[in-house]
């Protein structure tokens, strides 16, 4: 399984490298954070049944994948990671249908939102689109050499997602920026 997350990650940092090479734009980075410096942004990509969580490195570079959680169990988890690690933004992957619309499993994720803003009320909470994470998740996975046994484990699929969801995030924040 650590192999699988390591040709992942290195995917990954393929797709950010134009960004490493730009020492303005990291600079910049680190003069915007003000008392959030070296928070980190964390995503989720939420479901009925499991909840795929990725996080970003300290600077907000690079999404990784972190932990596929039963979402019964989910808030326990965020409560325990977010007393260990500095968090200023949580992203919660928003389903949309093709046209934009929400989708029928937003109605589930709306009221863990509300809980989630409750109990973390200093963290901000925003949704980012999720459409086609799945696909491109799988996508992901294949390229990244996965042997078929292992593309099976829906774990896998969640936390890929929740990577993408958050890769997505930051590179919407990026544009915003420029």
């Amino acid at each position: 399984m650590e192999r699988m997350e390591y040709k992942y990650t290195i995917f990954f940092l393929t797709r950010i490298k134009t960004l490493l090479l730009h020492h303005k734009k990291i600079s910049g980075l680190r003069r915007r954070r003000n008392d959030n410096s070296m928070a980190r942004i964390l995503a989720l990509d939420y479901g009925t049944k499991r909840t795929g969580v990725a996080v970003t490195d300290p600077l907000c570079i690079i999404a990784n994948a972190l932990e596929t959680v039963p979402t019964v169990r989910l808030m326990e988890f965020l409560e325990s990671y977010l007393s260990r690690e500095r968090v200023s933004t949580i992203v919660v992957g928003k389903p949309l249908d093709t046209k934009g619309r929400p989708s029928a499993s937003w109605s589930g994720i709306v009221p863990f939102v509300e809980r989630l803003k409750r109990r973390f009320p200093d963290t901000e909470v925003v949704f980012h689109d999720e459409r086609f994470t799945s696909v491109l998740a799988h996508r992901a996975i294949i390229d990244g050499g996965v042997r078929k046994m292992a593309r099976r484990d829906k774990a896998l699929v969640d936390r890929v997602s929740a990577t993408i969801i958050l890769q997505s995030y930051l590179e919407s924040k990026e544009r915003q920026t420029d």
